[in-house]
């Protein structure tokens, strides 16, 4: 199953220190660039909100500047969370990325907010006591509609566009864009079984986010690989109609296992953060600065993190990448590098997450 295997990357476009929004842009600009050039697969993007850490708000606008000078790697969205969004308006914006790089695009699209309850309620237009209706008034749950959303997100695409029934009988073409030569490919995104069920039944690729926890990845798996069914609707999207999925993980390589060590510690204490109430920061940088921020609630949240992540020289982390390829079947892993960075370093550049992709290339490429 992995003797053939493909390296993906996701970034969040951490934001780190005094860093502006643009140098991080800048550094992930470096980031997809070696990626191309070292022969992954794909490059995606996230959508989190109102997050000071991470950059990456709005994946259809950052990969039109991101995959600028690739070449061949595909771009997309690891994923766009579509509760928050008209279905036109990421068709939209996708199918300007496919006019622009051809057919290498991903739309890979979750429910999840990405964001906290006030900062959700805000992208979807509706704070205070507004809410969003329908044409009789009913309250309207935007998570509830994912499935049709998904529908009308696959037609949008489609090269025919949607057709909305109006009054009287007439019928309204809808298009993403007026002649699109290439379309997105969908990917359906989850954390738990409902969206492995829903892929399964609508026949679209499927990735499970194991580098949240690293917990449920086989069950939620294997819901969707039972229940996958090669739906026309699918089969519009894939034109191998089988199961297809892959691996996510986080990944610090280094060049020896305790440089990995160290270097994966400002972005396990800010997800420590998280867990343990503390208000949300900017990474802090490897080595001492963070080192000073780390209490004993931390480590105890960092070690169960550990566990489940690759953290280790190149050596080590090649084999463990392909020990969870082989025990989750599967041939591609998508690898979340998320090595700090020094005090020292330019802030528009991100040395160590470029290590970790060479290192795992000349390994496992």
């Amino acid at each position: 199953m992995t003797q053939n295997l493909e390296l993906s990357v996701l970034d969040l476009i951490p934001v780190r220190g005094e860093q502006t929004t643009g140098q991080a842009l800048a550094a992930s600009h470096e980031l997809v660039l070696r990626a191309d050039a070292l022969g992954y697969t794909r490059y995606w993007t996230a959508e989190h909100h109102n997050m000071p850490s991470v950059a990456s708000t709005t994946p259809g606008v950052e990969l039109m500047y991101l995959g600028q000078g690739t070449d061949r790697i595909r771009l997309g969205s690891g994923g766009v969370m579509l509760p928050n969004h008209a279905p036109l308006a990421i068709a939209e914006q996708f199918s300007l990325l496919n006019a622009v790089y051809g057919d290498r695009i991903d739309l890979g699209l979750g429910r999840a907010p990405g964001t906290d309850p006030v900062t959700s309620a805000a992208m979807r237009g509706h704070l205070g006591q507004a809410q969003l209706v329908d044409g009789d008034g009913h309250v309207v749950d935007p998570v509830q509609a994912f499935p049709q959303h998904i529908m009308d997100m696959l037609a949008l695409l489609g090269p025919d566009g949607a057709q909305v029934e109006l009054y009287g009988g007439r019928v309204q073409p809808l298009r993403a864009t007026p002649h699109a030569d290439s379309f997105a490919q969908v990917w359906l995104l989850g954390s738990s079984g409902y969206s492995a069920q829903l892929a399964a039944a609508l026949g679209l690729p499927y990735v499970f986010a194991h580098h949240f926890s690293g917990h449920g990845t086989a069950s939620a798996l294997k819901l969707y690989r039972d229940g996958f069914s090669a739906t026309a609707t699918g089969a519009g999207q894939d034109p191998t109609p089988v199961p297809r999925t892959f691996l996510t993980v986080n990944v610090v390589t280094a060049d020896t296992a305790a440089e990995a060590a160290e270097l994966a510690e400002p972005y396990m204490y800010t997800m420590a953060n998280l867990r343990v109430g503390a208000p949300l920061r900017t990474l802090p940088s490897a080595g001492q600065e963070v080192r000073g921020l780390i209490t004993d609630e931390h480590r105890q949240v960092m070690d169960t993190m550990l566990q489940s992540w690759v953290v280790g020289d190149a050596d080590d982390s090649a084999a463990r990448i392909r020990q969870l390829a082989e025990d989750f079947k599967v041939d591609e892993v998508m690898i979340h590098p998320v090595a700090g960075s020094r005090a020292d370093e330019p802030l528009d550049r991100t040395p160590a997450r470029v290590r970790t992709l060479e290192l795992l290339a000349q390994r496992l490429l």
